[in-house]
C-alpha cells in the first residue's frame, strides 16, 4: 500500500556497486583485441602464401604444348 521513497544518492550508491554487467564489458573487449591479433594475423599470413606462390612460379616452368 504504501511505497518506500529512497533518496537519490541511495539509488546511485546501489548502482555503482552493481558488479554484474562490467564482466560482460571485460569480456567484449578481451574478444575485439583477439580479433584485431586475428585479422593482423591474417594479413600477414596471406602476404607470406602470395609471396611463396609467386616465387614458386618462377621456379617452375612454364609447359607449353609444342609437339
Amino acid at each position: 500500500m504504501f511505497k518506500k521513497i529512497e533518496k537519490p544518492n541511495q539509488k546511485k550508491n546501489g548502482l555503482a556497486r552493481d558488479e554484474r554487467g562490467l564482466s560482460t564489458v571485460e569480456y567484449i573487449i578481451l574478444l575485439v583485441l583477439i580479433a584485431v591479433a586475428a585479422i593482423a594475423a591474417w594479413g600477414e599470413f596471406g602476404d607470406k602464401v602470395k609471396g611463396a606462390v609467386n616465387d614458386s612460379k618462377k621456379e617452375i616452368p612454364s609447359v607449353s604444348s609444342e609437339s
